[in-house]
């Protein structure tokens, strides 16, 4: 029994080199203590060890109500301490994100430039919190928020700014038109005398060369554009340099509306570079939020966690009333030519069946060959439909932006468009070779743009020459897709958008389109959790549906499915926006 006056205490607490080590719990304030702090092995006996930092120390503060542990006096007032900062960091975040708050005047713009106010709101969070995933919508203009922080935050420069390298010439020309900031363009994958400026921007393929300089800590702040390039993590030479320079700078911004192309793991990966704290480390994660098929156990739980976290900001154009028409997505089925996805089929169904029986370095290979070939054939075999659908197009007075993936069905577009001139963005072009051609095209020289799926990330001004959009090839992961669209839904964009995949029945489309659905799905809850999409409950990857697709061409040959010439892509887990 209690002596009445005296406190009783279940264990120990103390802080001890900049952790607070938690001892002696009794058995069952131990299991409790385990249930609140994922991150304490669940195989450990204690002693426990926690970061000092203002989240523990909230945390603990509240654990300590319930189930009091002896420390000193000098611990509590530093767990109280931890305890008020992190009420006090709570509050004026939530305040900044009130739509009465007023931020302070951002000196350094160009005269008659304006910031706008949720991007206000943006630059304050990130001045305040130094680390933010910035996933406003495409269109919002994120690279202006960038820019305004810059010039609001003195203590972010000199600044370094990682992008693709089509983007470093518009990060050039968007901060010298609308700020007053020095900026340079890295010219050379190896150090070089730099002249002085507020903001050097990097091609991402650059970054491994300059690692050294990065060290000597003379950058304050790291702005990732696109941060889904780093989604493998420290294991390349891009993201273990990204890692050096994330390390030896103060503020961290990612820009990015699609931060998951594929599975929400990636998440950890891209959060390591901008805010290696709010996910903890691997293990942390693995263990509080993926199962055992390497999934997101909680999509939505992830995403509500880093934005009540203030790790994550994301606004939609309805949220800042910037509410564009609601862009149609159609999807075409075209005609195609049998013959080129019948010439593969024998070696098809050798490879997938090599994907399941071979040695396992066999099976890999087998799978990814299996991909590569069937992805070809399927858009080579409906490339001149495409084509024709694109003219139809352009004949009736559109722009066109078309969208593929492989050399040789640009060459069947080039050829069977020929007299329309199109223009290429794709990966054989030089950086400045791009920059000419969508010039080309938003100066009305042309009107259809050949774009690679996956290049001109963040690419600006072609709302204003277009608002088409075709696929003409698919790319398994939605995020890719909607990235594309926002190239055109975007500020400026003064008609409504229509984006068009153009697929066939046979070949890689069917299972691409199957697996899109179970990407979205999973991207759209982690980054937006409070929009409704449904849960699908499937494991297949995209090799693996398309292996199983022709393992069982191996037996007997289905009939095709008939389709009405057009159906509507009114199901947001298809070709919907995914974040």
């Amino acid at each position: 029994m209690a002596v009445m006056g005296i406190q009783r205490t279940y264990g120990d607490i103390r802080l001890a080199d900049e952790s607070w080590e938690i001892a002696r719990l009794e058995p069952h304030v131990a299991i409790r203590f385990k249930q609140l702090f994922p991150k304490v092995p669940k195989h450990s006996t204690g002693p426990f060890k926690l970061p000092r930092n203002l989240n523990t120390a909230a945390d603990l503060d509240w654990f300590l109500d319930r189930y009091p542990l002896a420390m000193s006096e000098q611990d509590r007032a530093a767990l109280t301490d931890g305890r008020l900062g992190f009420e006090q960091r709570v509050a004026e975040l939530e305040r900044i994100l009130l739509p009465d708050y007023t931020p302070p005047p951002i000196l350094g713009l160009r005269p008659g430039q304006i910031i706008r106010h949720y991007q206000q709101q943006a630059i304050e969070i990130l001045r305040y919190r130094k680390k933010l995933l910035l996933g406003d919508e495409g269109g919002l203009g994120k690279t202006y928020t960038a820019g305004g922080f810059l010039c609001a935050e003195p203590q972010a420069l000199p600044a370094a700014v990682v992008c693709d390298p089509h983007m470093q010439k518009q990060w050039r020309e968007k901060l010298e038109t609308f700020t007053n900031l020095r900026v340079h363009v890295i010219k050379k994958a190896t150090p070089y005398n730099l002249p002085a400026a507020d903001v050097y921007v990097f091609r991402i393929s650059q970054i491994a060369g300059w690692v050294d300089i990065f060290t000597t800590d003379i950058f304050k702040s790291a702005i990732y554009d696109e941060p889904q390039s780093l989604r493998t993590g420290t294991g390349t030479a891009k993201g273990s340099a990204a890692w050096t320079l994330s390390e030896h700078t103060q503020y961290h911004l990612g820009l990015t509306a699609t931060p998951i192309y594929n599975y929400g793991v990636e998440m950890w990966n891209i959060m390591r570079f901008i805010d290696d704290e709010v996910l903890g480390d691997s293990a942390d994660f693995h263990r509080e939020w993926v199962d055992e098929n390497g999934r997101i156990r909680d999509p939505k739980a992830l995403g509500t966690y880093l934005r009540e976290q203030h790790a994550l900001l994301r606004r939609l154009k309805s949220d800042v009333g910037l509410e564009l028409p609601k862009v149609s997505r159609i999807i075409e089925y075209v005609d195609y030519d049998a013959k080129t996805v019948e010439s593969i089929e024998a070696l098809a169904c050798q490879l997938a069946l090599k994907a399941t029986t071979g040695a396992f370095i066999e099976r890999g290979q087998a799978a990814r060959d299996l991909d590569m070939m069937v992805r070809q054939a399927t858009g080579l075999s409906k490339a001149k439909a495409v084509a024709q659908f694109v003219r139809l197009l352009v004949e009736a007075g559109e722009a066109v932006l078309l969208l593929g993936w492989h050399r040789a069905v640009y060459d069947i577009w080039l050829e069977e468009l020929e007299n329309l001139n199109p223009a290429m963005y794709t990966g054989t072009e030089t950086s400045s070779k791009k920059n000419k051609e969508s010039d080309r095209f938003i100066a009305g020289e042309t009107d259809v743009l050949i774009m690679s799926l996956r290049s001109g990330a963040g690419l600006d001004g072609l709302q204003h020459r277009c608002s088409v959009v075709v696929f003409g090839e698919l790319d398994w992961s939605p995020g890719i897709h909607q990235q594309v669209i926002w190239r055109v839904d975007r500020d400026g964009q003064k008609h409504p958008v229509t984006a068009f995949f153009l697929v066939t029945d046979e070949g890689s489309d069917p299972p691409i389109m199957d697996v899109l659905g179970i990407k979205a799905c999973e991207a759209s809850q982690i980054v937006d959790p409070y929009v409704g999409v449904q849960q699908v409950d499937n494991d297949t990857t995209n090799l693996q549906r398309l292996v199983q697709r022709y393992l069982a061409k191996r037996g007997t040959r289905t009939a095709k499915p008939k389709r009405s010439p057009s159906v509507a892509a009114d199901q947001p887990l298809l070709f919907g926006e995914p974040i």
